[in-house]
């Protein structure tokens, strides 16, 4: 049992919250600290959900770092003030549907329309009006930025 455990969004067979969720299922009480170089409201909000008690960029200061493990050791959490500010920016911004987030990732994947209505077994109209709405929500003027937004705030993985 560590007393803290350090770990990144991105692992190699599967992602950081799902191992956070995975973790937290068999020891409640496990301290876990995110601890990467992606900042994206979406995936923050996830792990903090799960159950990290802390997200922390690889690009602070080791004090800071050091700091940061020491905080959640003793029992607290935290969210530094530059991570608070990023998810406060797009706290009220309309989240993606889980089937938007699908068309979303098969957008990325350099999908047409038809291709994504057949892998997704729903009309061409329908992946149309569910493009609309993920600009929409996005604020995004066309596919790729959409995309763009989309793995910057970690709403999808490439």
């Amino acid at each position: 049992m560590p007393d803290v455990t350090l770990m990144d969004v991105r692992l190699p067979d599967m992602s950081g919250i799902d191992t956070i969720l995975t973790i937290r299922a068999q020891f409640p009480d496990a301290r876990i600290i995110i601890l990467t170089t992606f900042a994206g409201d979406v995936e923050i909000q996830r792990a903090l959900e799960a159950g990290a008690r802390a997200y922390l960029l690889k690009s602070m200061p080791p004090r800071e770092l050091v700091d940061g493990i020491r905080k959640v050791h003793a029992g607290k959490k935290l969210i530094p003030p530059e991570i608070a500010a990023y998810l406060a920016e797009h706290y009220s911004d309309e989240t993606l549907t889980g089937r938007e987030i699908e068309v979303l990732q098969q957008i990325a994947g350099g999908n047409r329309n038809r291709d994504i209505a057949d892998k997704l077994f729903i009309t061409e109209e329908t992946v149309k009006a569910h493009i609309k709405h993920i600009m929409e929500k996005l604020s995004a003027s066309d596919r790729t930025q959409a995309v763009a937004i989309g793995v910057r705030r970690g709403i999808i993985q490439l």
